[in-house]
């Protein structure tokens, strides 16, 4: 077996294990409330020690908004694959498709997961706080995807804040609609308002 089919496989199991103990604290934060649950509950919950679980998620937030800091590589990723030709703004909103493709696959666990998050203000600010470091990456893409690549301006920035606040509302509207509106249409919407088109 070669180092890199080692890593591999540690990197496909130790994935495995945090989504098995992300599960297993969602569940927890569900049915008991997010502060009323501790480290130790999940530990104990997941059947793992505590030491075990912090190793895998520094904080029991983590627990729930794991997967969001890498969202902000791929957003920035997609917006580099973007055609060239396409303005900054349709760029940035096709872009985000990354970030809302898995509501579309489970809508009922995705609604479940933004309503804890959006209902728990520990962990409201935590994933503005994560989004928040999305925003050097996605104007750094969204510089460079010009011909020479443009310089890294406040305009280039206010643009990357921008698309993350109209994914935002977008998801707060789709939240309280019970997920009965169309995401992709509510961030079309939010879109559409920003740049009067």
């Amino acid at each position: 077996m070669t180092e890199g089919a080692r890593t591999s496989t540690r990197d496909i199991a130790r994935a495995a294990v945090r989504a098995e103990l992300s599960q297993v604290a969602f569940e927890l934060f569900r049915r008991d409330g997010f502060d009323k649950v501790t480290v130790n509950d999940l530990a104990a919950a997941a059947g793992v020690s505590r030491s075990t679980f912090l190793r895998y998620f520094g904080s029991k937030e983590d627990a729930v908004l794991g997967a969001v800091e890498a969202q902000g590589e791929q957003v920035a990723d997609a917006l580099r694959a973007r055609p060239a030709d396409e303005d900054d703004w349709t760029a940035l909103r096709r872009a985000l498709d990354a970030v809302i493709e898995p509501y579309h696959h489970d809508p009922a666990a995705a609604l479940a997961t933004t309503r804890l998050v959006m209902g728990t203000p520990a962990l409201c600010t935590r994933q503005r706080e994560k989004q928040n470091s999305w925003r050097p990456a996605l104007a750094g893409a969204l510089a460079e995807r010009t011909d020479p690549p443009r310089t890294l301006s406040l305009a280039v920035e206010v643009k990357a804040m921008a698309a993350l606040d109209c994914l935002n509302l977008a998801l707060d509207h789709w939240t309280t609609s019970d997920g009965r509106l169309d995401l992709v249409d509510l961030l079309d919407e939010a879109f559409a308002a920003l740049t009067g088109r």
